[in-house]
């Protein structure tokens, strides 16, 4: 049901937590299953430093979050700007129909990110 991959980022998920101010910090939330991402990133000179996260949520949006701070990190905001729910879904190893929800979700926080950087 699940890939290798997707099992390692839900049961060892990377980055877990928040970055202290003066980090961009955001929540964003799913109202149709009720999943809520918290992420924060340090971005010095348009380039993601560290990325860390917290979700409440499925199975999905653990392994989703695990994998999206990992691919974060050293990206520039235009590569943020350009993310698609297929990418963090091929950096899990793909996810059933059921959980796409959580790449969206993600992407929904990065979108966030970028807004709260860009000072809007």
């Amino acid at each position: 049901m699940y890939s290798e991959v997707f099992l390692d980022h839900f049961k060892n998920p990377r980055n877990v937590g928040e970055i202290a101010p003066p980090a961009a910090v955001v929540e964003v939330s799913n109202p149709a299953c009720g999943d809520i991402l918290r992420l924060s990133a340090r971005i010095e000179e348009g380039v993601v430093e560290e990325a860390r996260y917290k979700v409440r949520g499925c199975t999905a949006s653990i392994a989703a979050g695990s994998a999206l701070t990992e691919w974060m990190t050293g990206k520039t905001l235009a590569n943020l700007a350009a993310l698609q729910p297929e990418t963090i879904a091929a950096a899990v190893g793909g996810l059933i129909p059921e959980s796409q929800h959580a790449a969206v979700l993600c992407v929904d926080g990065v979108k966030s990110l970028l807004r709260h950087a860009r000072g809007q």
